[in-house]
Order: structure tokens, then C-alpha cells, then sequence
């Protein structure tokens, strides 16, 4: 009788991953690449394909969505990252209009060129100060500034020892600069020593770039940066951090880990991006010089052959560190934070597992791709918005939701978010125990 209570899901729609189509193979660029769209397509039409959806009414803590196909939902959003809820922010909406008003809505030029405005000037000289370094540099997203400042500054001699978990932004950067990249365990200082030590026995005349970020996204952790940063002066090495999830939002004044670790001003390089908390697209990269910050602006390609950020992002951004800076800022933080906190012990309550420490990033164990997938068919109808991570975004095996929140959420969104998951995983445990014993068995790994 169970089994006339489930509709037919195809096994090969609960297995594989997108990495078994990352190097297709044949002469036709085109063509080779058509298994992927069958395999994506056959998860769409049962309803398992769970990306590229949009928003109708932005990132609202409760809207109205579609799926790729057209299909609607509506649900309390953990989807959406902004963290402080700076894109309704009734003072950055009117200055964006406002700035629109007065320059119109594109830079129209490169920043090496003349695509800066005086809005621009004004956030590099405001990041620079907030990070305690002497200078600060733009760039048109944050995937471009961490793309970028490896780029723009690593040599294929040079060498990148790399947090094995680093954004992708930060591994593609990494592989377009040189072939010599060493990935550490995770968080592992003593690993990473090591790495240093074998390099700098062969080689004492190319340059080091050691590369790891203040708090990782899948993981909810964050490395010892007094530690990484030891180990750089030690071995003529340099530090680059990526903070584009925890600054602003997180720490002592919003300084995020680096703050908190009491190496503001300390660290080489500092990369973020401000489309967490900041209300904006747009990314940056902080440096303790002149000719760093120059050299980027002519050697970091996402910098010198893209168009500079608008007037009207440089201004948003500039209101929100504003925001963050004042005792608004001071709110929103500790609302974040109890929101975070209220997140987490319920999961937990309701028998669920949550990675790391806490932050806006609260990640929830689902373990099997299959089972995950299952669980986030059931969403939309339970009425709750939130992102699906499989492999090979993180582990196979280790498949997980990431709920992200928000500073305006309300307790009752919590509740009802933590109802919806727990009603969509029982329904989904129970579709794929059963098609794991009645029906065809699913591989182990999937």
C-alpha cells in the first residue's frame, strides 16, 4: 500500500552529480555538452531541480518565487542573502533614487579609466578606514575581486597554498594564475606550515600567496588568522583573507572575525564582497599600499577590462557602512544574531543537526544527495524558500540546506521555517526509505 502513496522518481534522478558533466568530452563544443541538460532535465521534470529560481518581490523574508519552470511558490525565504536587510532599508532606497536623480544609472567606463565617481572615491577611502588599512580598491562584483587579486598579483612561478575549502572565485583565480596551488586541510594551520616549509626549501625567489576566508559559507567556521598571518612573515609569504560573509554583519562593531581576532590592519590583504550585507552588488579588495591598490587597478583584468560599479551601488554601499556604523547598525546586528540563535535551537530541538558556530549561514545536515533532493521537492509546498547544496559544492554524502537570515525576520518566520522543513524531511525520509527497500535501490553515495 506505501508504495501507491509515492509517484515514480527516476533513481537517475536522485544520483549523479553536476561534476560528472564538468569535462565533457568530443570535438563539438556544443553537442558533448547535451547529457548534462537530459540529467537536468529529468530532475526538473520531477520537480528536483532546485535553481535558478527568482523572486517576484525581492528579497523579502516571506514572498513569492518561481522555479525555472514557471512553477510558483510562495514561503517564508531563507534563500536570500541580506543579512542585515539593507536592499528595503528605507535610507539606502532613497539614496539610491536620489543618486540616480544626479548621475543616472551606469559608471559608463572602466575604473582604470574613467568610470569612478565621487561616490566611488569616497567608499574606497571608507572601506580602507574600516578595515584599519591604508587603502581599498573596487571591483564590479565580489567574485571578481576574489578572482582578481590572486590574478592580478600571482605569476605562474608564484605559488598559492589554499584553505581546501576556498570559494570557487578564490580556486578559478588561483588556476588562471599558476599551476603550482596546494590545498591544506581545512583550518589546518599546521598544514599549511608545511606547505610553506616544502616550498620555501626549493624555492626562495617566487612569491607566496596564502588564501582562506574570515568565515566559510558551507561550514559556518573561521581559521586562525593571528596564526595564518604568523606563519606569512615567517616565510615571506602573503596573506589574502576573504570576509564576504561575516563583515558588517558579525563581530565587535561589524569587523567581522578579523575584528574579533584583533588583526585589523594586520592582515596583507583583505577581499569581500557587498552583496551580503551591504545592500549591492560590487566587491573589494583592502591592502596596506599605494602601489598594491595601483598595480590591481592595472593588472587585475575583472578590474581594468570591466565596467566600474554604478554611482548608485558606490552610494548604497557607502549609506550602508553609515548604517552599520551607527546604533541602527548596532540593532540590526544583535536582531540578526537572536534570529540566528533562535534558528539554530530550534533545528536542533526539532532533531535536526546545524554546522559551525553561529552566523547569518545556518546550514542543515541532510547527508544523501537523494534524500536531500526528496526533502527540497517538498519545500514549496511546506511553504519554505531555502537553498539545496549538494556535491560538489560540499562533500558527496554531505549534502545539506543553507538557511541564510535575515535582521528582519520575525520569530514567527522562524517557527513556521523550522515547521516546514521538519514536515518536507519526514515526507522525504519516508519516500526514500521506501524507495530504497521496496523499490530500486539508490547507490550509497547518492
Amino acid at each position: 500500500m506505501l508504495k501507491a502513496s509515492f509517484n515514480y522518481t527516476p533513481p537517475d534522478a536522485l544520483t549523479g552529480s553536476m561534476r560528472d558533466y564538468r569535462y565533457p568530452r568530443g570535438p563539438d563544443l556544443q553537442s558533448r555538452i547535451a547529457g548534462f541538460f537530459k540529467w537536468q532535465n529529468l530532475r526538473r521534470q520531477h520537480s528536483l531541480w532546485p535553481f535558478s529560481r527568482s523572486t517576484e518581490e525581492g528579497p523579502a523574508t516571506v514572498c513569492a518565487a518561481r522555479d525555472d519552470a514557471g512553477g510558483k511558490m510562495r514561503g517564508v525565504n531563507f534563500a536570500s542573502q541580506d543579512y542585515l536587510s539593507m536592499s528595503t532599508n528605507p535610507a539606502i532606497k532613497k539614496v539610491a533614487q536620489d543618486v540616480i536623480e544626479e548621475f543616472g544609472v551606469h559608471s559608463a567606463g572602466s575604473a582604470a579609466l574613467v568610470g569612478n565617481t565621487s561616490h566611488s572615491v569616497l567608499l574606497e577611502r571608507k572601506i580602507a578606514d574600516f578595515l584599519g588599512m591604508e587603502e581599498a580598491i573596487l571591483f564590479p562584483t565580489g567574485w571578481a575581486a576574489g578572482y582578481g587579486v590572486i590574478k592580478g598579483l600571482v605569476r605562474s612561478t608564484d605559488h598559492v597554498v589554499m584553505d581546501a575549502l576556498a570559494h570557487t572565485c578564490l580556486q578559478e583565480g588561483a588556476a588562471a594564475a599558476t599551476k603550482n596551488i596546494y590545498l591544506f586541510r581545512h583550518n589546518m594551520v599546521g598544514e599549511c606550515r608545511k606547505w610553506l616549509e616544502k616550498i620555501r626549501a626549493k624555492d626562495t625567489e617566487n612569491g607566496i600567496m596564502v588564501v582562506t576566508e574570515g568565515l566559510f559559507s558551507m561550514d559556518s567556521d573561521t581559521p586562525d588568522l593571528v596564526g595564518l598571518q604568523a606563519l606569512c612573515d615567517e616565510f615571506e609569504a602573503t596573506l589574502m583573507v576573504d570576509v564576504a560573509h561575516d563583515l558588517g554583519n558579525l563581530g565587535k562593531d561589524g569587523k567581522g572575525f578579523i575584528g574579533d581576532q584583533g588583526m585589523l590592519g594586520k592582515v596583507d590583504l583583505v577581499m569581500g564582497s557587498f552583496s551580503k550585507t551591504f545592500g549591492s552588488n560590487g566587491g573589494f579588495v583592502g591592502c596596506r599600499s599605494r602601489e598594491v591598490k595601483e598595480y590591481l587597478r592595472f593588472f587585475s583584468p575583472p578590474c581594468t577590462f570591466s565596467n566600474a560599479l554604478s554611482p548608485m551601488q558606490a552610494a548604497t554601499v557607502l549609506k550602508a557602512f553609515e548604517i552599520i556604523e551607527s546604533l541602527e547598525g548596532q540593532v540590526l546586528r544583535d536582531k540578526l544574531m537572536t534570529n540566528i540563535l533562535s534558528l539554530r535551537r530550534q533545528l536542533v530541538d526539532a532533531g535536526f543537526e546545524v554546522y559551525g558556530d553561529p552566523s547569518a549561514i545556518v546550514c542543515v545536515k541532510m547527508g544523501s544527495e537523494g534524500l536531500a533532493r526528496l526533502v527540497s521537492r517538498r519545500l514549496p509546498t511546506a511553504g519554505l524558500i531555502a537553498n539545496l547544496v549538494e556535491f560538489p559544492a560540499v562533500p558527496k554524502g554531505q549534502a545539506r540546506f543553507r538557511m541564510q537570515v535575515m535582521a528582519n525576520h520575525t520569530e514567527q518566520n522562524i517557527r513556521d521555517a523550522v515547521a516546514s522543513l521538519r514536515d518536507a524531511f519526514e515526507a522525504g525520509r519516508e519516500e526514500f526509505d521506501w524507495m530504497n527497500s521496496e523499490a530500486e535501490p539508490l547507490k550509497a553515495t547518492a
